[in-house]
C-alpha cells in the first residue's frame, strides 16, 4: 500500500501495471475497500496503470471526524484526490458508493473523466425500500446521541455472511472489510460518515446524465437485494455513449461473484475511443 493526503488525512491505494501508461482508478462501495477489485487488477493492469483507493474512512485510510463527508464534499474530494495522485484524468470505474462518487465527478469534471464505469450503484436513484429504511435509520442515529448504542460493526458483520456462505468473498476478506468497524475510533467515524449521508434521490445528478459525453459502461448483478436493475437501465438510456452488461448470475458484489465477465466489461470499455 502507497499513501498521499487529501483534505490533510491519509489516503491509501494500490498502484500496479505500468507508471507510463493510461492510468484507471478504481472507487469501491460500502462496506469494502480497494480488496473488492482483487479480481480484476491483474487483468485491468496488462496494459493500464491502475490505482485502487481505499476511500478516505474505509480500509487501511485514515479516519478523521473533523472533515465533513457530505455528498458535494466527497464529489469534490475525487478531484483532489487525483491531484495528490498526480493525475490530470484518468479512466474512472466505480462500485456502489463509489459508482455514486464517480458518476457526480463525471459530470462535474468532464475533462477529468476519460472512460466511466458505474457498477451496482445507488448512482442517481436510491436503494429498495427495506434498505432505503436502514440506510435512514443510520443517518438518523448518526446525527443524535444514541447512535453510539447501535453497535454497526456486528450489524454489518450480520448482513453480510450470507456473502461467505455463498462464496462471494471468504471469511478473511469480510473481516478485512469490517475488522476496523469494532474498534473505537472505528465505530465513531462510521456514525460520523453516516451523519453526513442521505439517503434520498440526487434529482440533480438525474437531471445532468444526458451530460456525460465520455465512453461509459453499466456493469450490473440483476440479483442485486439493494438496488432495482432498472437504475442501470436509465443510466444506459440517458447517459448518451453508455453501453449495458446485466450479469445475471450475481448480485450487487458483482466484481466479486462474476469476476471474469466484470473483466470483460471493463476491458471492453477501454477500447473504446
Amino acid at each position: 500500500m502507497r499513501s498521499v493526503q487529501v483534505d490533510g488525512a491519509r489516503l491509501a491505494y494500490v498502484d500496479l501495471g505500468d507508471p507510463a501508461a493510461e492510468p484507471i482508478v478504481l472507487l469501491h462501495g460500502y462496506p469494502a475497500n480497494h480488496r473488492s477489485w482483487r479480481h480484476q487488477l491483474p487483468a485491468l493492469a496488462e496494459n493500464h496503470r491502475v490505482l485502487a483507493l481505499d476511500w478516505l474512512g474505509w480500509g487501511q485510510s485514515e479516519r478523521r471526524t473533523d472533515l465533513n463527508f457530505d455528498y458535494d464534499t466527497e464529489v469534490d474530494r475525487v478531484g483532489r484526490a487525483l491531484d495528490a495522485l498526480g493525475l490530470d484524468a484518468c479512466n474512472l470505474f466505480g462500485h456502489d458508493y463509489g459508482g455514486f462518487l464517480a458518476l457526480g465527478f463525471a459530470q462535474r469534471h468532464p475533462a477529468r473523466v476519460r472512460r466511466l464505469a458505474i457498477l451496482n450503484s445507488r448512482a442517481h436513484s436510491t436503494f429498495e425500500p427495506k434498505w432505503y429504511a436502514i440506510f435512514t435509520l443510520a443517518s438518523l442515529l448518526g446525527r443524535t446521541r444514541l447512535g453510539g448504542l447501535l453497535p454497526l460493526g456486528q450489524v454489518n458483520r450480520l448482513g453480510l455472511r450470507g456473502m461467505v456462505r455463498l462464496g462471494v468473498f471468504d471469511q478473511e476478506t469480510l473481516d478485512d472489510y469490517l475488522g476496523w468497524m469494532s474498534t473505537k475510533d472505528g465505530a465513531s467515524w462510521l456514525l460520523h460518515f453516516f451523519s453526513h449521508y442521505r439517503v434520498s434521490t440526487r434529482q440533480d445528478v438525474a437531471d445532468a446524465l444526458g451530460t456525460i459525453q465520455c465512453p461509459t459502461a453499466v456493469i450490473w448483478g440483476t440479483a442485486d437485494a439493494y438496488l432495482r436493475t432498472a437504475i442501470a437501465e436509465e443510466l444506459a438510456a440517458r447517459i448518451p455513449r453508455a453501453e449495458l452488461t446485466l450479469v445475471d448470475n450475481a448480485g450487487h458484489f458483482v466484481m466479486e461473484k462474476a469476476p471474469e465477465a466484470v473483466s470483460l466489461a471493463l476491458k471492453h470499455l477501454l477500447t473504446r475511443s
